[in-house]
């Protein structure tokens, strides 16, 4: 409910300042009107001194300018030229100041005042604090003031009031308080009153009702009380009434539903109360907006509802709303949402109240409807599969509906959330519903449903949330379930489900908030692969047969929280691998076959509930931790166990004996010297093994040190200026890079300083050392020699040098961050020759490390903080930390099973699953990062979610829809590129487009069989730049 919310404020919000922007924009259209109706010249120093000094003034409170709209103020151009302000063309005097949703901090100078001519103040969206200077007041030809989204603060002034004739009045979102001014009741021209978001507090006054040309009226969101007043029905003009989230009580007045022209109605979340009258939606005909939820409402719905043909949002959620609803919705062709959840509608009779959907069959637009919390009665009927296909939300919970779910719900392709719990529908899970492939959660929990989870049940590709709780469901767990990689939670509890729990289950590594198989009949052991849930929040496999040793694997599951395993039949000990678990709170271990001593462990992890009864668990009990809370513990049906704080009251521990065996001597001698052997053969084997590495080691810094300019810690340190924060450029996985000034000839390097504390660093360093010393192509970062030293300290230190890339990283240009600018380079955008170009020194980089090198290289890295470009935007891909030599994988000191590497939306989906690394690999990141430059999104965009990805969303654009999803900086500049041209060449352009995303697409296929070689890659992107240099001729 709190995410409908959110979702109906941000609908709301939209509509709100769509409405405020196209009055004002009336309002300016008529102000320029006014103001240019009368034409005369005027020299360029022409005007009036004390408007300029006025607009200085403002200036100079205002501390920061992000966007530098004050660059044009000044002495180099005359005032009226100035960005945000317009002047009269008769006297030159300012009329208008816009410098709407610019950034600007600061407050509001009082010399506002001096403005005498202005008509237009808007200055919304910005941050500017302070009160509302009294000198506003003097403004009498003011027409508009909008200063919504600041931080302004105190009351209105009290001198507004002899601003006479405003029409627009925007103060919402500030920090306003006190009550709204009596005086607002004095403006009769006032089209526009919107102080929402504030903290106004006291009653909406009568006065209210004399502003006959109001068109909207907005308070909401603030601290109104009492009661609605009936004047508010004078306002015959009014088209937007906002008044919910306020604390206003009683009746809604009756003149207010001889508001004929009004359109949008909010009265949400206040203490209204009484009933609807029947006639309303005859009285409000052009209703398009009604939200009255959160409210006191009674009595049934008005029947009229069926004639609002305008209607396209309705909400009367949280209300007590009763009786059948007998509403035709027949003819609400505009409608989409239909919210009318926790009321007590439903009649006393046994008559099916379920008819009324043949009605909702003829509402092609709608997108919502929540019916939940009501008293209905009846069945579903077959007719639901034919509700509009554009319905992503369709919610009916905890009602008294009961029968089979019906057949057709497959129809609702666009499906997301099926929220059926809390009924007694009873039969099996219809199998169409797993056809819904863009559905994300399905809840179909506290039924009474039966039969076998079907087996196509990983269709549900989309599929975030599962929850089956509390049914009749048999039989066992279907493997498909792993074909559901986005599931994020599971809960099969409470059924009758059988057999072992399927390891495919634990290929599901996305699954974070919850997974509950509990009071089952689940039998077999753990299966050792659910460490590969390393997101999961909480488990729950309770009350089942499950037996066997916790297996080790758990450890991995390091957000784990809550894990319950009670009421198994589980033995052995707790695994020692769990005292890495430190963010464990809950754990329920009662009811299994544990035995041995309670591990030490336990009392260093964050337990706050440990529950250890009813096992054979022996020997002393620790105290610290968890274990020094009796009621954070519970160890009954332990009988063996001794010790612990004094309130657990178990009996005291005996003091140990000693049992000494006395060996004969010669056998004491023989296992002295067995003893001596063994632990010399290990520290020879250890020395043997160190010098080998080391060897290895100084032989990669050796060779590279005598090729190149030998460097020392002092010197690097020197070059970096202490490596001071000035000369920070960038932060890496393993370690930092500053620019540096080194050598005689003040040669400018980039120095890369690895944090040996940082597990994998060191082996970052030799990775990088030996896939960079015999590798050169005008692509690749050039290395120019290595340091492995001490520093001041006596701690190790080792830096790679490189030659220095001045002009930033692919990431800074494709996403540039103001405040994250490290090297605070100078950003243009890229255009589509750029772009292509830069696609080809990337591809070019990666077939000479894949195909030309002494030894193939796969880089394991590809992204575009890593792709860096010299003074002539040159490609060069660099860091090498994670670089591997696949020659070397079959080498016993190398995993070929490598785990995740890289980079989260850019790692190949194989490396996930444990496969090998290959030159396929950076072909899939190529591809995402190919796709990114197109599109301008990253790959781990928060619109990727449910399924999609950037893969996806790139190929499902091919071809029709590929402009639509590139870049549009890409798109504004192409004129500049290209020269201005007809729609031909706008031709030429979106089929270099097309062909350039289809070779992304081709490079991030899933599996690694189906991707392009890099050397195809490169072809194709050449026949485009061919294109792209021919359209420029």
């Amino acid at each position: 409910m709190k995410m409908q919310a959110m979702n109906l404020r941000l609908l709301c919000s939209i509509q709100f300042q769509t409405i405020l922007l196209l009055l004002v924009v009336l309002l300016h259209i008529k102000t320029l009107s006014v103001s240019g109706s009368s034409i005369a010249t005027s020299t360029y120093f022409g005007g009036n001194e004390t408007d300029h000094q006025a607009l200085l003034a403002f200036k100079r409170q205002i501390t920061r300018d992000p966007e530098n709209v004050f660059s044009s103020w000044n002495d180099s151009f005359h005032f009226c030229d100035w960005e945000g302000v317009t002047c009269g063309r008769k006297h030159r005097r300012v009329t208008v100041l816009h410098l709407r949703s610019k950034g600007l901090v600061g407050s509001l100078s009082p010399c506002i005042g001096n403005l005498s001519f202005i008509r237009e103040i808007v200055l919304a969206n910005n941050t500017i604090g302070g009160k509302i200077p009294d000198e506003v007041g003097r403004l009498f030809r003011l027409h508009v003031l909008w200063l919504s989204n600041n931080s302004f603060q105190g009351e209105i002034p009290a001198n507004l009031s002899h601003c006479s004739n405003i029409k627009f009045l925007a103060l919402s979102t500030n920090n306003l308080r006190g009550e709204i001014p009596s005086f607002f009741g004095n403006f009769s021209s006032l089209q526009v009153l919107s102080a929402i978001e504030n903290v106004f507090g006291g009653h909406i006054l009568d006065a209210l009702g004399q502003l006959r040309s109001l068109n909207l009226l907005a308070l909401s969101d603030n601290k109104l009380s009492g009661h609605i007043p009936d004047t508010l029905g004078q306002l015959r003009s009014l088209t937007y009434l906002g008044l919910h989230e306020n604390k206003l009580s009683g009746l809604i007045p009756p003149s207010l539903y001889n508001l004929s022209s009004i359109t949008d109605f909010y009265l949400s979340k206040n203490k209204l109360s009484g009933s609807l009258p029947t006639n309303l939606f005859l009285t409000l005909p052009h209703l398009q907006w009604f939200l009255i939820y959160e409210n006191q409402f009674t009595g049934s719905l008005p029947v009229s509802l069926s004639n609002a043909s305008e209607l396209q949002y309705f909400q009367a959620a949280t209300n007590n709303f009763t009786g059948k609803i007998s509403v035709n919705f027949g003819g609400l062709h505009r409608l989409e949402i239909l919210l009318i959840e926790d009321n007590n509608l439903g009649s006393e009779d046994d008559d099916d109240e379920m008819n009324f959907f043949q009605s909702l069959v003829n509402c092609s637009s709608l997108r919502k409807i929540n019916l939940s919390g009501n008293q209905l009665k009846g069945t579903l009927p077959n007719v639901l599969g034919n509700l509009s296909t554009q319905l992503t939300y369709f919610v009916i919970a905890d009602t008294l509906l009961f029968g089979e779910i019906p057949i057709g719900l497959g129809n609702l392709v666009n499906l997301r959330t099926l929220w059926m719990s809390d009924n007694k529908f009873s039969g099996t899970i219809p199998d169409d519903i797993t056809g819904l492939k863009k559905l994300q959660r399905l809840y179909l929990n506290n039924n009474r449903l039966s039969g076998m989870l079907p087996i196509t049940l990983g269709n549900l590709t989309s599929i975030n949330e599962l929850d089956l709780y509390n049914n009749k469901l048999q039989g066992t767990i279907p493997s498909s379930i792993e074909n559901c990689q986005n599931l994020l939670l599971l809960d099969l509890s409470q059924n009758n489900l059988t057999g072992i729990i399927p390891k495919q289950l634990f290929a599901v590594s996305m699954l974070s908030i919850r997974l509950s198989l509990a009071q089952n009949f689940f039998l077999g052991s753990l299966p050792f692969e659910v460490g590969n849930l390393v997101h999961l929040y909480k488990l729950d496999l309770s009350e089942n047969k499950l037996f066997g040793k916790i297996p080790s694997s758990l450890a991995s599951c390091t957000s784990l929280e809550y894990l319950y395993l009670e009421g198994n039949l589980f033995q052995g000990e707790i695994p020692t691998s769990l005292s890495s678990s430190r963010g464990i709170e809950v754990m329920d271990l009662s009811r299994n076959n544990f035995s041995s001593q309670i591990p030490n462990f336990l009392e260093k992890l964050s337990l706050k509930n440990l529950n250890l009864s009813f096992n054979d668990f022996q020997g002393e009990v620790p105290t610290k931790g968890v274990f020094a809370n009796a009621s954070a513990i519970s160890l009954i049906g332990n009988s063996r166990l001794c010790g612990g704080i004094s309130e657990l009251n178990l009996r005291r521990c005996l003091a140990k004996e000693e049992k000494k065996i006395k060996w004969p001597f010669s056998v004491k001698v023989v296992i002295s010297m067995a003893c001596v052997i063994l632990v010399i053969t290990i520290v020879s084997f250890f020395l043997f093994y160190w010098r080998k590495n080391k060897r290895n080691d100084n032989s990669l810094e050796s060779s590279l040190k005598q090729s190149f300019l030998r460097v020392s810690y002092q010197m690097l340190l020197k070059a970096t200026d202490g490596f001071s924060l000035a000369n920070l450029i960038g932060v890496g996985s393993f370690g930092s890079v500053y620019k540096g000034i080194l050598g005689d000839d003040r040669s400018i390097v980039a120095i890369k300083v690895l944090n040996i504390q940082r597990q994998g660093a060191s082996r970052s360093f030799v990775s990088e050392c030996e896939a960079l010393k015999n590798i050169r192509h005008r692509n690749l970062v050039k290395i120019i020699t290595c340091c492995s030293s001490v520093d001041f300290h006596g701690n190790d230190f080792r830096a790679l040098v490189y030659e220095f890339m001045p002009n930033g990283s692919l990431e800074n240009w494709l996403h540039m961050d103001l405040e994250t600018n490290i090297m605070q380079v100078e950003i243009r955008n890229l255009n589509i020759l750029q772009r292509t170009n830069i696609a080809i020194d990337v591809a070019c980089a990666l077939d000479y490390l894949h195909n030309h090198c002494p030894m193939p290289v796969v880089h394991c890295d590809i992204k575009p903080s890593n792709i860096l470009f010299d003074c002539d935007m040159i490609a060069h891909v660099g860091d090498f930390g994670l670089a591997k030599f696949l020659l070397r994988l079959t080498d016993s000191k190398e995993s070929s099973s490598i785990g995740i590497r890289g980079t989260i939306g850019y790692t190949p989906p194989e490396y996930g699953l444990g496969s090998e690394v290959s030159t396929k690999g950076d072909v899939y990141s190529y591809g995402i990062l190919l796709l990114e430059m197109i599109t301008g999104k990253r790959p781990t965009d928060s619109m990727f979610e449910g399924g999609l990805n950037l893969h996806n969303y790139a190929s499902m654009a091919v071809p029709d829809g590929v402009m639509e999803v590139v870049d549009p900086k890409l798109l504004n500049n192409v004129d500049e590129v290209l020269g201005n041209h007809n729609g031909c060449l706008a031709n030429k352009i979106k089929e270099c487009l097309i062909s350039t995303v289809k070779v992304g697409v081709a490079c991030s296929m899933e599996l690694p069989q189906e991707r392009w070689d890099i050397s195809k890659a490169i072809s194709e992107l050449h026949l485009v730049r061919d294109i792209i240099l021919g359209a420029r001729i």
